[in-house]
């Protein structure tokens, strides 16, 4: 009995301390999260509290237990004394266990970076049975692994030769170059119809709202990562490209997938500033195929490019008419044709560019007044600022009629007669007879009176025009490609004659735009007295007999709308006078208007005369239409341009072959890194960098400087041949040969003296 009481009270006991040990660790639990907050102030994370703290760390946290709860710690005392009584052995043993499972660790990742290397699949060269066999995949079924295929041998064509291309994500690898022509022939020909059927698109045309709408379907979402890569890769490859028809053909071919640059703004831009650099630098038909790249981009993507591509077509040629000789001035009115072209786009956005850029232009020419300096001088007479005046003189008269851009022909109108009156010299004739010209076609353009006939006859009074020439014949002067002519050319025979046939010229050319107005007899008083004053003066026996003629046409002229203003009933104030004589007008039926074709004529044979030109690019070849269909003739067109293709891409070229290439691209890139850092400040929103001045960049201040050279020299001005793609002569070459010439030439005169 007395053994089962014993026992029982050990059961009990034993119960007790169990319950009591649930209460404690119940505590133990309720403290811990304590201790974890003072460990981790310390910078210890809780998983290391939790799973194998340090001897250390473990006896301060005892410690600290027999401090707070000693109840509890004498109880482990009793029931677990190994868990108190351990040393740094142990903790020394799981060191090692951790070492030892570190590196187990680190030589599992190190196989599982190797392993990639060693099980990777071996890349393949592309051939043409692989291509055709792709492409009888996509005809067929449509297969989309064939046209990722495609575009994985498209990207390795692009990147063909690239030194920094990484091989080893690069599955396809080498190629020959008949398999480049193949892969590039099919990826530009038919790629944007594979990829309009991936997109369920039209298969030709679309805007902005298209791709707008595009973008937010499950279709867009699978496929664009396909679409951005064969515009990015094309993108580079016309990088590397030299060949002038071969580019022609790819921005011709990604003409139909520009509508898509709406969604990569990115390469949006830079697209833009390709196709600007091919515009104005490029040869054969490579200017007219960007250029239509370029307005397709205006009118489907609107207000996205319309900016950025009215300030860098405005740019570009600024750049590219610095110099005019005979050879280059249809090639300097083509380009102006395509900025008046690309202009009509937006009227009201051109508007905004134009107010601005007029506006520079003034501040030149006010500068040039206030400061009367030679460095001033030159910023005015100069082919850039002379040529921007001529691109807004064309703007104005393709697009006076309209209320948006009609503004802009009074301020423009007024820098002109200024210009032409800075230096009132005989020896910048042929400048003053440019700005009579302009101002001619703008008089006509808006049906607004100009006193241009004041600024012309002014040249008629001076002392050079009224003497015998004493410098001999001299040769033909061309007037068109010049702004200034040396003093023994001013002597010339040639030069006079010049001068006073393009001063009647272009008075007759004032007079009949008034030839059939009710006041021509009080417009062309003040003309017909003056051009008498000089009949009588000039000693010249040719230049009396010219003025005579004009004379006599001006007072036939003056007795016709005489003899019929004696006929109206009407009142000068009414609005009856703008019908006078208008079927007269129609017809062209004015004496004056007879002799005016007539003038055109020996002035287009004289033209001809001096200059037998082989430029294909005429006036008005950019004169294109105003809208653009998306589907008529694109069909047709990409018949055409498969035949094409077939021809360009026939050659042995491929990127990054031709030592010499990389030599010319590494200098390219360091000539733009260089102006890059000069214009950093001045690259995107500011207008100054697109001013016709000689404080733009390094080498557009260069060639104005060579182009007017001193306004005091006496040598008549020289230009240098147009720019081409490929072409390898440095402007500083030309600079030095010149300055080269004029130290001979003044070495000379001092040994004279």
């Amino acid at each position: 009995m007395e053994g089962g009481k014993r026992e029982k009270r050990k059961k009990q006991s034993m119960e007790g301390g169990k319950r009591e040990k649930r209460k404690k660790q119940g505590k133990r639990k309720k403290e811990i999260p304590e201790e974890v907050e003072e460990v981790e102030e310390k910078g210890i994370s809780t998983g290391s509290l939790n799973a194998e703290p340090n001897a250390k760390e473990h006896v301060k946290q005892l410690q600290r237990l027999q401090e707070k709860d000693p109840e509890f710690y004498e109880f482990l005392k009793e029931h677990d004394k190994e868990l108190l009584d351990f040393d740094d052995e142990d903790n020394d043993e799981e060191e090692e266990d951790d070492t030892e499972l570190q590196e187990t660790t680190d030589a599992d990742m190190e196989d599982q970076e190797t392993l990639p290397e060693k099980t990777q699949t071996p890349q393949k060269t592309i051939t043409t049975a692989m291509v055709d066999s792709w492409c009888k995949e996509i005809r067929e079924n449509s297969k989309l692994s064939a046209v990722r295929s495609l575009l994985r041998a498209f990207r390795t064509a692009c990147h063909y030769g690239d030194e920094h291309e990484d091989e080893s994500s690069v599955k396809f690898s080498t190629m020959s170059s008949s398999v480049f022509n193949k892969v590039m022939l099919v990826s530009l020909s038919e790629m944007d119809g594979i990829l309009r059927g991936l997109l369920k698109m039209p298969s030709a045309g679309g805007k902005k709202e298209t791709i707008v709408n595009l973008m937010s379907t499950k279709h867009w979402k699978n496929y664009n990562h396909l679409l951005k890569s064969y515009l990015g890769n094309s993108l580079h490859v016309l990088n590397q490209m030299t060949d002038t028809e071969m580019i022609s053909f790819t921005l011709r071919r990604l003409r139909f997938s520009a509508v898509f640059l709406a969604a990569f703004p990115s390469l949006l831009r830079k697209y833009i500033k390709v196709a600007l650099h091919f515009w104005g630098t490029g040869g054969g038909a490579l200017p007219v195929v960007s250029f239509l790249f370029l307005r397709d981009l205006c009118i489907r993507l609107g207000s996205d490019c319309v900016d950025e591509c009215f300030k860098g077509i405005y740019k570009a040629y600024v750049l590219n008419c610095q110099f005019v000789n005979a050879s280059k001035l249809q090639h300097i009115q083509f380009l102006g044709n395509c900025v008046t072209e690309l202009y009509g786009v937006d009227l009201s956005t051109a508007y905004q560019h134009g107010f601005v850029f007029i506006k520079q232009l003034g501040m030149i020419l006010r500068e040039a007044l206030n400061m009367k300096t030679k460095e001033a001088f030159r910023k005015v007479y100069e082919w850039k600022y002379m040529n921007c005046l001529e691109l807004w003189t064309g703007a104005i008269c393709a697009f006076g009629s309209e209320a948006d851009f009609r503004p802009l022909a009074y301020p423009l109108t007024q820098i002109i007669s200024g210009v032409a009156r800075l230096v009132p010299t005989a020896k910048y004739f042929p400048l003053r007879l440019r700005c009579a010209r302009m101002l001619n076609r703008i008089a006509a353009a808006t049906d607004t009176f100009i006193p241009v006939s004041l600024l012309l006859l002014d040249m008629l009074d001076m002392k050079e025009m009224n003497r015998p020439p004493t410098g001999g014949v001299g040769k033909a002067v061309d007037l068109r490609t010049i702004l200034k002519v040396s003093k023994p050319t001013l002597k010339t025979r040639a030069f006079q004659e010049a001068c006073v046939f393009s001063v009647v010229e272009e008075v007759a050319e004032h007079l009949v735009q008034w030839s059939y107005s009710i006041a021509f007899f009080e417009l062309s008083f003040i003309p017909l007295v003056r051009l008498r004053c000089f009949h009588k003066s000039t000693k010249v026996e040719r230049f009396r007999r010219e003025v005579k003629q004009l004379i006599h046409q001006i007072e036939v002229n003056a007795e016709f709308t005489n003899a019929k203003r004696a006929t109206v009933t009407f009142v000068p104030s009414g609005t009856a006078p703008t019908s006078f004589l208008e079927d007269e007008k129609k017809s062209g039926n004015s004496p004056i208007s007879q002799y005016v074709v007539a003038l055109h004529q020996r002035a287009q044979q004289r033209n001809d005369s001096m200059v037998e030109s082989s430029v294909v690019i005429g006036a008005r070849s950019s004169m294109f239409g105003s809208k653009v269909s998306d589907t008529d003739k694109e069909d047709d067109s990409r018949n055409m341009d498969m035949e094409e293709g077939a021809t360009v891409f026939s050659s042995s070229w491929l990127p990054g072959k031709d030592p010499r290439t990389k030599k010319t691209n590494e200098q390219k890139s360091e000539k733009k890194q260089k102006k890059r850092q000069d214009k950093v400040a001045h690259d995107e929103d500011i207008v100054e960098d697109f001013v016709p001045s000689s404080d733009e960049d390094g080498s557009v201040s260069d060639g104005s400087m060579s182009d007017t050279s001193s306004l005091d020299t006496d040598d008549e001005e020289k230009t240098a041949p147009p720019k081409h793609v490929g072409n390898k002569r440095k402007f500083s070459k030309e600079l030095a040969s010149k300055g080269r010439f004029h130290s001979k030439k003044s070495k000379r005169k001092k040994t004279l003296h």
